[in-house]
């Protein structure tokens, strides 16, 4: 008896876990080209990604799910207005975590990476403020990467400040079964991400 009181004491901490934060409505997730939806964006320079509203939801795989047609509609809202509204509530989660600032061989901090078991990591790629985070750090460009949902990598903007981690990238984006993108982001203050390279051609 007292497992099962357990068991269910967790369960109902869960729910009211979930319940208690609201759930997010406005995700533009970055996701390849094959899962595009009428409602995708096509990033400047891109091939091989696009930009899909998504929400989350409890009853989905990782906890997400695209708008479908129907459900899209009842928002009543433009993809246009969307995607602003969607980068307003990426800065908001983005200003409530902290990166991880990795270190190279030569002591310096070689990138920064936000990740964890949330499926929303990826969709910090149109948070406004992601450049202005990384402008001590790395300058005012930055690179960002997003091989799967769970994370999102920030380098600085130089192809040979990259190119140590490619290879990792590249085995992250074609192993995992919810793979994002196998494109870099150049990210300025001020501008729309931008497709400046690529770590595993399709």
């Amino acid at each position: 008896m007292r497992l099962l009181f357990s068991l269910l004491l967790l369960v109902a901490n869960t729910l009211h876990a979930q319940t208690e934060r609201k759930l997010e409505t406005l995700l533009l997730m970055p996701e390849p080209k094959a899962m595009r939806s009428s409602y995708s964006i096509v990033p400047v320079g891109a091939k091989q990604t696009v930009l899909t509203p998504y929400r989350e939801s409890v009853v989905s795989p990782g906890g997400i799910e695209p708008y479908s047609q129907a459900s899209f509609a009842k928002l009543g809202l433009s993809i246009e207005t969307f995607a602003e509204r969607a980068k307003t509530a990426a800065d908001k989660r983005l200003m409530l975590l902290k990166p991880e600032l990795i270190k190279g061989l030569d002591g310096k901090i070689a990138y920064a990476v936000y990740r964890g078991e949330s499926s929303l990591y990826a969709t910090l790629l149109v948070a406004p403020s992601l450049p202005k985070i990384f402008e001590e750090l790395f300058g005012k460009e930055i690179w960002v990467a997003m091989p799967d949902r769970h994370a999102l990598y920030v380098f600085p903007a130089r192809e040979e400040a990259f190119h140590e981690f490619a290879e990792d990238l590249a085995e992250r984006y074609t192993t995992d079964a919810f793979a994002v993108s196998c494109e870099v982001f150049a990210i300025k203050a001020g501008s729309e991400p931008k497709v400046v390279a690529t770590f595993a051609g399709e």
